[in-house]
């Protein structure tokens, strides 16, 4: 009988699923600073990363499907490419509210691994370009570091240049 994975001790749903799937990961936390105008670019700054290499979370609705497009933090995201990419005719940013809920996470601290409810996920094609990226670990002041390719594996992404500079 296999043993069940242990949650790590203070660990979120986003590292558990990095932990049990036995994906290397580096695990890097800040002081989040609850008046900061972007958590992305306080995420870059704070750990000294490129914010090329920082990815940002954002749900958005593509034809009334909750949609993860994971995308650099030094730009923003094209809904047009991102319905585009999942074969959808039109995407807008979900409620924030919505995202929380289905998601288990809050606003500024949502992971595209560990969600409550997988949604289906794409990883804008830039991230191919490095050798690992940033993405929130799940909570405002944590992030975690792995190969963009392990990323993508572990949510099923479709990788699309969906980000825009």
């Amino acid at each position: 009988m296999a043993k069940k994975p242990k949650k790590q001790q203070g660990g979120t749903p986003a590292t558990v699923a990095l932990t049990a799937a036995g994906t290397a990961f580096t695990v890097h936390a800040y002081e989040h600073d609850p008046a900061s105008p972007s958590y992305g670019d306080e995420a870059a700054q704070a750990l000294g990363v490129s914010p090329e290499r920082v990815f940002k979370t954002l749900v958005a609705d593509v034809d009334g499907e909750l949609t993860i497009a994971v995308v650099p933090v030094a730009g923003q995201l094209d809904l047009k490419a991102l319905a585009t990419a999942v074969g959808g005719k039109r995407a807008t940013m979900a409620d924030p509210a919505a995202a929380e809920r289905t998601t288990g996470y809050v606003r500024g601290g949502i992971s595209p691994l560990g969600q409550r409810k997988r949604l289906r996920t794409v990883l804008d094609a830039s991230a191919s370009g490095h050798p690992t990226i940033c993405i929130s670990a799940g909570r405002r002041g944590l992030e975690v570091e792995l190969d963009p390719s392990d990323l993508a594996t572990l949510t099923d992404a479709v990788l699309a240049p969906i980000g825009r500079l």
